[in-house]
């Protein structure tokens, strides 16, 4: 498998945790989303060369492509969308599991974890601020702040309550939580407070131990750019 990544994309980030957690093999291959005044601007990058929108028609990471072997027919295949990548390796790949037997339960942890791929996400993804900041001359941190600390508490409130556990759904890793740990990530870009979210920080730090989580985590990709002054 190849999958077409960005070190900081959070919709990336969900499909790395994934395929650690299953323990399957895979190649990074790095599309740069940020590119110089000569590639465009503030609207260039590796994402919207031809090559790569062939691949993702929106010109977004992720890309999972799936060789002849996987896919079970030739040529290869690619999949797009982080929650549908989500579902096919789950599918595909059931042990260890990322949701749970109960059927109330799986429906949950596909709950939270949409409230943060549709509700929350698209509304700090790149494409967003920049429109925000170049086209409607607006505050795009602002906006962002807005938007992320609104998605966070409708998803503390949604979390909350018996059926949260160690993690967001129970005591076992969900979708859920694959979802809420590059967007926490993400809020503490945008400088959004996080003491009103006990319930998500809980289950971040039951997250940030395991290996799978630790291995995909955005500072630990080659195509991280180094700290100032390092």
């Amino acid at each position: 498998m190849k999958l077409y990544d960005y070190w900081r994309s959070s919709s990336a980030w969900r499909v790395r945790i994934a395929l650690h957690w299953k323990g399957i093999a895979f190649q990074r291959q790095a599309v740069s989303l940020l590119g110089s005044p000569a590639a465009g601007g503030a609207r260039g990058g590796q994402q919207h060369d031809p090559s790569f929108t062939a691949l993702s028609p929106l010109g977004q990471v992720p890309v999972l492509e799936l060789d002849a072997a996987e896919a079970g027919t030739s040529p290869v295949r690619h999949l797009t969308q982080s929650l549908a990548i989500l579902e096919y390796l789950e599918e595909r790949y059931p042990q260890p599991p990322l949701l749970p037997p109960d059927r109330f339960l799986r429906a949950h942890a596909r709950q939270l974890a949409l409230m943060v791929v549709s509700g929350i996400q698209p509304l700090q993804n790149l494409t967003t601020i920049q429109h925000v900041k170049h086209q409607l001359g607006g505050d795009a941190a602002a906006w962002a702040r807005h938007f992320v600390s609104r998605g966070l508490t409708a998803l503390e409130a949604a979390a909350v309550g018996p059926t949260a556990g160690a993690f967001l759904v129970g005591d076992a890793v969900t979708f859920a939580d694959v979802c809420l740990v590059p967007q926490l990530y993400a809020a503490r870009r945008f400088a959004v407070g996080l003491d009103d979210f006990p319930t998500l920080l809980r289950a971040e730090a039951a997250c940030a131990v395991l290996p799978a989580f630790i291995a995909a985590h955005a500072d630990r990709q080659s195509d991280r750019p180094p700290s100032p002054g390092a």
